[in-house]
């Protein structure tokens, strides 16, 4: 069973890693193209283009001016340990034992706008290009016409390896939009979490984030390698809802917090 999920823009280049172990993106030769095109742009047109402040974006320029190919531990951090947002608090790597972050670098892949695919321990410098970003490129407009097939073909060849039956998508619709779902050769799984707000369940995006992450701490822990064991997934007060869910799209509840 292979799981995805995304990114975060929080990043902790600070605080040691949680493991000394690492090992290296397998599409930097991609990432690198992308820097390429990411180094042309000013401050301003990086503010624009990404929605942010002049200071976020006078920061992402000098992460542009400043990578390089050459990944080591001092320039370079392992991504699951660098990554901090609502989804990696969920699933709190910083208290996985050597056999689950050995686990989760088999089990775990992050979907990345820069980095296209990660491994937990796959080294990377910091940066911040989410996949939605429409940044003109030598393949189109955006990032999604950018990496193509390219991210699909790596996951299918993943999950040949491994003889992995399905994948488990927590990430968000705009990072999944960078995979090709027809073009998978695994079974797709796509939980959905929602809570009780006001007498009604939805999806309540800094719930459902950290719900993802405990989700893929589930699955580590538990040695989960089926739908049924995906269903008995009871962190944090959620609880499976068959009458709400497909064979594809397991349906998660739980009362108001």
């Amino acid at each position: 069973m292979l799981i995805l999920i995304s990114p975060a823009k929080t990043l902790d280049f600070e605080n040691p890693a949680g493991s000394d172990s690492y090992t290296m993106p397998t599409l930097l030769e991609q990432s690198e193209q992308l820097i390429e095109v990411c180094r042309k742009l000013t401050p301003a047109d990086i503010a624009t283009l990404m929605k942010v402040s002049d200071k976020i974006a006078g920061l992402n320029v000098a992460r542009f001016s400043s990578w390089q190919k050459e990944f080591t531990p001092e320039n370079a951090k392992q991504a699951v340990f660098a990554f901090r947002g609502d989804v990696y608090t969920g699933l709190d790597a910083d208290t996985l034992s050597p056999q689950g972050i050995d686990k989760a670098q088999q089990q775990l892949r992050i979907l990345s706008g820069l980095y296209g695919l990660l491994k937990p321990l796959d080294l990377m410098q910091p940066y911040r290009l989410e996949m939605g970003t429409r940044l003109a490129n030598e393949r189109g407009t955006n990032l999604y016409q950018f990496w193509g097939d390219i991210i699909t073909d790596e996951l299918n060849q993943t999950t040949a390896e491994q003889g992995s039956e399905f994948i488990v998508n927590l990430a968000s619709n705009e990072y999944f939009k960078a995979v090709k779902p027809k073009k998978l050769n695994a079974s797709l799984i796509t939980p959905v979490f929602k809570d009780c707000k006001n007498g009604q369940y939805k999806v309540i995006s800094f719930f459902a984030k950290k719900a993802r992450g405990m989700m893929v701490r589930y699955i580590l822990d538990n040695n989960v390698d089926s739908l049924e064991g995906v269903t008995e997934f009871n962190t944090a007060g959620y609880y499976y809802s068959e009458k709400d869910s497909s064979m594809n799209e397991p349906v998660f509840l739980r009362e108001e917090q």
